[in-house]
């Protein structure tokens, strides 16, 4: 896997892993939830437990690819108070804590194009972050974002489905910098007690596509345990994005930051420890 003339901490992640036989762990947390404080707090626990990639989910009124555990998060997060601003400047503390950790945002589209998209990407370089994932986002309409991001050397990740045909996969490959992010099944997020059987081929028709433009391709939606992540490795995922299962444990114990914070590390870790099989 190759280095982009200007690489960032995203590339740089995927090929150390990549040159040490492992693939990339990336943990999802919401930023302003269950409040703004723990935010920096739970992202350092998940560190601590071997997350390699942070994806800060900046809550949005409509999150359309989003199951009930995010939806229910994002919706406490704005009830909360939290906004696009408050957000990247969570980010921009995260960043001077922990300078060479990779992180994302993950948005919809409607935010940083209120904004101005050139303005919204300025800020969220400013901020910190080292790329947008933005589900919404058709490729077919992403020009002007892509180039823009690029500019300020951010990851631009686009999002392919387990039905996503040949020719659009390949504008997604195109499209996407930092890595492929290939849902591993059908609908929304959320955590799921198995894997289906139709995720093996897409995650080897998605690595085919990227093989080429040396890309990595990470798998999310719906992984929750570590015998999911032996699962999708062994398929040939580059990485794995867990999101829904950090969320239901921060649910689980939202009386006791504590206990939280220790099951959030520990689940880190043996989500991690997978990714080395």
């Amino acid at each position: 896997m190759r280095l982009r003339n200007e690489a960032n901490r995203v590339d740089a992640k995927f090929c150390e892993l990549s040159a040490n036989g492992e693939a990339a762990l990336v943990c999802y947390i919401m930023a302003g939830y269950p409040d703004l404080k723990s935010t920096e707090s739970i992202i350092a626990s998940l560190v601590a437990g071997g997350a390699d990639i942070i994806e800060v989910g900046i809550p949005f009124s409509d999150p359309i690819a989003d199951g009930p555990t995010m939806q229910q998060a994002s919706f406490y997060a704005l009830e909360n108070g939290m906004t696009p601003r408050k957000a990247l400047k969570a980010i921009q503390g995260i960043r001077a804590r922990f300078p060479d950790l990779p992180i994302l945002a993950m948005t919809y589209s409607n935010i940083p194009f209120k904004t101005g998209i050139e303005n919204f990407l300025n800020e969220a370089q400013r901020a910190g972050l080292d790329g947008m994932i933005l589900p919404d986002m058709p490729v077919e309409e992403s020009e002007s974002y892509v180039n823009a991001a690029r500019k300020l050397n951010l990851c631009t990740v686009f999002l392919a489905s387990p039905n996503t045909p040949e020719p659009r996969l390949r504008s997604v490959v195109e499209a996407s910098s930092g890595f492929v992010y290939l849902v591993s099944v059908y609908g929304t997020t959320g955590a799921r007690s198995k894997v289906e059987d139709y995720t093996a081929n897409a995650i080897k028709k998605a690595k085919y596509a990227a093989h080429l433009a040396q890309k990595p391709v990470a798998v999310g939606f719906g992984i929750s345990t570590p015998a999911h992540v032996k699962f999708m490795v062994g398929a040939g995922a580059d990485g794995i994005i867990v999101g829904s299962a950090i969320i239901d444990r921060i649910q689980e114990n939202l009386g006791n930051k504590k206990l939280m914070l220790s099951e959030l590390e520990s689940f880190a870790r043996s989500m991690k420890k997978a990714c080395k099989a």
